[in-house]
């Protein structure tokens, strides 16, 4: 099992004023300290984005590169995202997998429009013209308060292109899809994993418009993995049944509302979700 962090982990977020940021240099520390190999990039920039620089600072703490998260508006006609995108991949080593987010083209994730029929093809259609346009894996995350959150969404983007999911299971289950179906039904289209542990209770109230998904973040949505309900040792076994080799991202997305102190707050929840998974390998 090849397992890797995320800066979100530890409350580093795109969204602005999403809560406290805390340094690279202690994130990255703590992640080390964990026995850690491995991380997602994080929000532009938090790391270095030249490739050398980036690749000598994640080095010095026994640590390399495996994904990034890329929020992209697809549904616009008078948008193309391929020269954006080539530009924001430019510095992105080739191994690194990309993990695209259905952008609404606004900051957050609290609020988003509907999309019509011509909306739909624009989207679904770039989603091809960019797996075939770029030259790495380019997966699709469904994301809550993306223009791909919902369960008849995530359908409508299997059934409508080729493009390979990320398969987070938080905001799968979130948005109304159980994550364990997908593995079960299309574990071909899965090339990448993001491992969240939730609170269905309080998923259950964001799906209701009850509380915005930032409130929810804060309330505690996510639990260490094998606190919450997702069925986290299913979603591992029946992955690895499928002939998964690709990454799990552990992403226990957190809102920091000033500087823990050492040794206490997202590392202590994040140690708890790295033994777990010892436990599963």
């Amino acid at each position: 099992m090849r397992i890797a962090a995320a800066p979100i982990s530890w409350g580093v977020c795109e969204v602005p004023g999403w809560g406290h940021q805390m340094t690279r240099e202690r994130v990255l520390a703590e992640m080390a300290e964990l026995g850690l190999t491995a991380t997602e990039l994080g929000p532009d920039g938090f790391l270095p984005p030249e490739r050398e620089q980036r690749a000598r600072l994640l080095g010095g703490y026994g640590l390399r590169a495996v994904g990034g998260f890329v929020p992209v508006v697809l549904h616009d006609p008078g948008h193309d995202p391929l020269p954006g995108l080539r530009a924001a991949l430019a510095s992105f080593d080739e191994e690194t997998v990309v993990v695209l987010a259905a952008a609404t083209g606004a900051d957050g994730y609290d609020a988003r429009p509907s999309l019509d029929a011509e909306g739909w093809r624009t989207l679904l259609g770039n989603l091809d013209r960019i797996r075939r346009g770029t030259a790495r894996l380019v997966t699709l995350h469904p994301h809550v308060g993306t223009m791909v959150e919902t369960k008849d969404e995530v359908e409508r983007v299997l059934d409508g292109s080729a493009v390979p999911l990320c398969l987070d299971t938080g905001h799968l289950l979130i948005g109304g899809t159980d994550p364990v179906d997908l593995v079960r039904e299309v574990p071909e289209r899965i090339a990448h994993v993001h491992l969240k542990d939730v609170d269905t209770a309080l998923a259950g109230r964001v799906r209701a418009g009850e509380l915005s998904y930032t409130e929810a973040v804060k309330a505690g949505i996510y639990r260490p993995l094998g606190r919450g309900d997702v069925d986290v040792p299913g979603i591992v076994a029946g992955l690895g049944a499928a002939g998964y080799a690709g990454w799990y991202v552990m992403e226990q997305d957190v809102v920091l509302g000033s500087e823990p102190p050492g040794g206490a707050g997202p590392l202590h929840d994040v140690r708890a979700s790295v033994a777990f998974l010892g436990s599963l390998a």
